[in-house]
């Protein structure tokens, strides 16, 4: 693989020295981009985009030709795992993703086992194919759902409000909970590990639904496998170490005990404090958030404002800018211009403090 030219992010990964604060964005290739819609509608179906490696790198490297981000990230789903499991992901048009064989008795959960990655190998040589078209030009993001927002898709048989069923199971019969999260796990690190020998050079974990549960239920149901899954990755590749980044949605309470799960960076969503985020975990992590996504519908001088608000809270610290949660299909692609150019035009300098 071609040397990198610009490891800005990685290096605030690590909480080295950078000349400025990196920026990349949750759901950056997507449907906000008229280019991945056209993308999408030649591919027939959203999981024929995603199945498709040649494809996949086409959408994934569309927001690097808009705007000057330091890093891309695979575009895939995070439920290719559980689909691999042979649960039967589909999606139903204005519904989200569902699964035609959700985890509804302990027949079938006893039954779930560890999938053939080779069953994913779509998305490894996705990856592949990306980091060749990129050419250096900036760092390859790979990610997966955490073994909880996982679990929860596989029981609810999709999305969720109340999350019903794996509450049931977790206060009823939390010993088969903790087996598909035992198998969960196992997979998405065997899962990051083959994207990481693909190419990725950072990984992300999505947990998404973490922070619908309760105090003590996060750090038994969702940090521990998180922990677990850290534990079982390969942190070097290529001569340099591999970050790791843990993104909880809804858990700015728990951020002390995120940054001891053995990850270099702690995502943040948009109601955590930047500066308390940073008091309160110290040196230990890189950061990184926390733009609301949706202040991208305001006017251009207004999101300039709200950089220059957040990055004034990071100085002197690792730090990657991003959204607090992925970004809007109604953004204004102009918008994401204005905050990209807004970042780097700060020059906040991000010091091994």
């Amino acid at each position: 693989m071609k040397p990198l030219e610009n490891d800005t992010f990685l290096r605030a990964c690590l909480r080295q020295p950078t000349d400025y604060t990196p920026v990349w964005l949750m759901r950056q290739a997507g449907r906000y981009l008229p280019e991945y819609r056209a993308s999408r509608a030649r591919a027939g179906s959203f999981l024929a985009l995603c199945k498709s490696p040649e494809l996949a790198t086409e959408v994934t490297l569309q927001p690097l030709e808009r705007f000057p981000l330091d890093a891309a990230i695979l575009f895939s789903d995070i439920l290719t795992v559980p689909d691999a499991m042979g649960l039967g992901l589909y999606f139903a048009d204005g519904e989200g993703p569902k699964f035609e064989r959700p985890l509804r008795d302990e027949a079938a959960i006893q039954a779930l086992a560890v999938p053939d990655m080779a069953k994913l190998r779509y998305v490894f040589d996705a990856v592949s194919s990306i980091r060749t078209a990129l050419d250096g030009r900036v760092p390859l993001i790979g990610f997966s759902g955490s073994p909880f927002t996982l679990a929860c898709y596989m029981i609810e048989g999709g999305g969720s409000d109340t999350f019903s069923r794996v509450k049931t199971m977790l206060y009823d019969r939390p010993d088969l909970l903790h087996h598909i999260l035992d198998i969960n796990a196992q997979a998405v690190a065997a899962y990051l590990n083959e994207q990481i020998a693909a190419g990725a050079q950072a990984v992300q974990i999505f947990d998404t639904w973490g922070g619908a549960l309760a105090a003590g239920k996060y750090q038994e149901f969702s940090l521990a496998y998180m922990r677990r899954v850290i534990s079982l990755l390969r942190r070097e590749a290529e001569g340099r170490r591999v970050p790791v980044i843990v993104f909880t949605k809804g858990g700015g309470v728990w951020l002390e005990e995120i940054a001891d799960c053995g990850c270099d960076v702690v995502g943040l969503d948009w109601t955590v404090d930047l500066a308390d985020a940073r008091r309160r975990v110290g040196a230990k992590v890189a950061l990184q958030g926390n733009l609301d996504p949706n202040a991208l519908f305001a006017s251009p001088a207004a999101i300039q404002r709200e950089v220059a608000n957040l990055l004034a809270q990071t100085s002197g610290t690792g730090h990657i800018f991003n959204l607090g949660h992925g970004i809007s299909q109604f953004t204004d692609p102009e918008h994401v211009a204005v905050l990209v150019d807004a970042v780097h035009g700060q020059k906040t300098y991000c010091t091994a403090a």
